[in-house]
């Protein structure tokens, strides 16, 4: 009961304003990479209630199709791209692909990898770093990069679906994770003006822990606080009709003036944190 109450505090319930993202997206095709299940399944439920042709991408063309057949029971359409966006051949592909479409007004970069792992276990493991940096930077900037040009004639909206982790102190354990994600966000980031420049909106979203199945396989989740992934995927629609650059949970500057104040103690404590785990 606690947790729960907990929780709600720290990721309120949030709802939508149907009229302003109708006004957003009514008639609009819009692009959701990871779309299969987790934050990027629940956008594409919410956002196909509103009369728009969503293209999803990601690996599990079974799951894409169901979701595919709700998408269109709700009223809109729906187009789907099979890609594993770790593969070379299959990325071009799927860039091929999204440049045939007439336009593209929103584009919505959410598929990502989350991997926890210490240093000692790592040393064998070059392919954690590899592989996680091209899902969560080089695949969105190579597919970003292609389809600049036709979210310039759309005029359209690129989203980064991000972690707070991207504002904080380097962790432990997570350096693989951190380092790719934050890769990314610069990258993302120092675009803006540019982007902005040729008529596109660039916004992100950092999120807290969410309730996914990337975060399953870890059994130190079990019971963490986190958000739903159904609100997660609220607070993109929310973001989308909003004038907002980034979005971030309400008590986010405390970590990030905690990261700021506190580098020695943090480093400290983090030596002491590793250590005790030899």
């Amino acid at each position: 009961m606690f947790r729960r109450l907990l929780e709600s505090v720290l990721f309120p319930h949030k709802k939508i304003n149907k009229t302003r993202l109708n006004n957003a997206i009514n008639g609009k095709t819009i692009v959701v990479t990871g779309a299969s299940f987790g934050i990027g399944s629940e956008l594409c439920l919410l956002l196909s209630h509103y009369n728009v042709h969503l293209v999803l991408v990601a690996r599990t063309r079974s799951v894409m199709e169901e979701l595919a057949q709700k998408i269109e029971a709700n009223g809109s359409t729906a187009a789907i791209i099979a890609a594993d966006l770790y593969d070379d051949e299959q990325i071009e592909q799927s860039i091929n692909q999204l440049l045939q479409l007439e336009r593209i007004d929103y584009f919505i970069s959410n598929a990502g990898k989350s991997i926890m792992r210490s240093l000692a276990r790592s040393l064998d493991r070059y392919h954690d770093i590899t592989r996680t940096n091209t899902l969560n930077y080089l695949t969105p900037a190579r597919m970003i990069l292609a389809l600049t040009p036709l979210l310039a004639k759309s005029k359209g909206t690129v989203i980064n679906v991000s972690s707070m982790i991207v504002l904080l102190l380097p962790a432990p354990m997570w350096c693989a994770y951190q380092a790719s994600k934050t890769a990314f966000d610069n990258w993302f980031r120092g675009n803006w003006a540019e982007w902005k420049h040729m008529g596109i909106t660039a916004k992100s979203i950092y999120y807290p822990l969410v309730k996914t199945r990337m975060i399953a396989p870890n059994p130190k989740y079990a019971n963490a606080l986190a958000m739903e992934a159904d609100q997660a995927a609220i607070r993109i629609c929310r973001l989308i009709y909003r004038n907002k650059p980034a979005q971030k949970p309400w008590w986010g500057v405390a970590p990030q003036a905690a990261s700021f104040f506190g580098k020695r103690l943090w480093n400290k404590y983090s030596y002491v944190k590793v250590s005790s785990k030899g």
